[in-house]
């Protein structure tokens, strides 16, 4: 893996993610992942395509005029967007683990606050405001206020996303080199097991 810059290679496959949504601009469309399968440019496509869909769906629950059983049905689907996402991080942070097993690390290693693949996640996340921030500045017939203003706020993301950049590379590059080492946690979701959720086991 050539971690040199590997931030601008994830945004890059972000970008065409977000890209390939918005041609049909529907949140049933099906998703034509053109990366092969297994790789992790698959996962990273895959990872940003439901963090849109999402995105969307977040928007649409929002009306103020939703039929309040399609709202459930949104928020049902919302919870099993955000499992699938988490899935996703778990998979490309064990793609990182496999890249690196045999990297040795050094006596005074120390670990980072979180694993290469939430910071991605971030990551997608700033790729997606981008995206739609930028649309609002181009509105016409929004009031010019309104377009100053999200200029300002699209400044400040694309400030965001460079520093993110920035901090994914260079740890990275210390992981590979033995600075930092990585571990990882399965992120046990409490209110999506039935075992686990006494709303869900105290009803049977």
């Amino acid at each position: 893996m050539n971690i040199t810059l590997f931030s601008q290679f994830c945004t890059d496959i972000f970008n065409k993610a977000v890209e390939h949504y918005h041609k049909t601009d529907s949140i049933d469309a099906v998703m034509d992942n053109p990366y092969p399968e297994q790789s992790v440019e698959h996962l990273l496509f895959l990872k940003n395509s439901i963090d849109t869909v999402q995105w969307h769906l977040e928007d649409i629950i929002r009306r103020p005029d939703i039929d309040p059983v399609e709202a459930l049905q949104i928020k049902r689907r919302i919870d099993r967007s955000n499992q699938d996402r988490t899935d996703l991080v778990e998979l490309i942070d064990s793609y990182f683990l496999d890249e690196f097993k045999d990297t040795v690390r050094l006596p005074d290693a120390k670990i980072n606050t979180e694993s290469p693949a939430w910071a991605i996640d971030r990551l997608s996340i700033l790729a997606l405001k981008i995206y739609h921030m930028r649309i609002e500045t181009l509105r016409t017939e929004a009031a010019t206020e309104h377009i100053d203003l999200c200029r300002q706020k699209l400044k400040t993301l694309e400030e965001q996303q460079a520093d993110l950049s920035t901090a994914i590379d260079q740890l990275l590059e210390d992981i590979a080199s033995g600075k930092k080492y990585m571990k990882t946690y399965k992120q046990m979701k409490m209110y999506n097991d039935p075992k686990l959720n006494p709303e869900l086991y105290n009803k049977k």
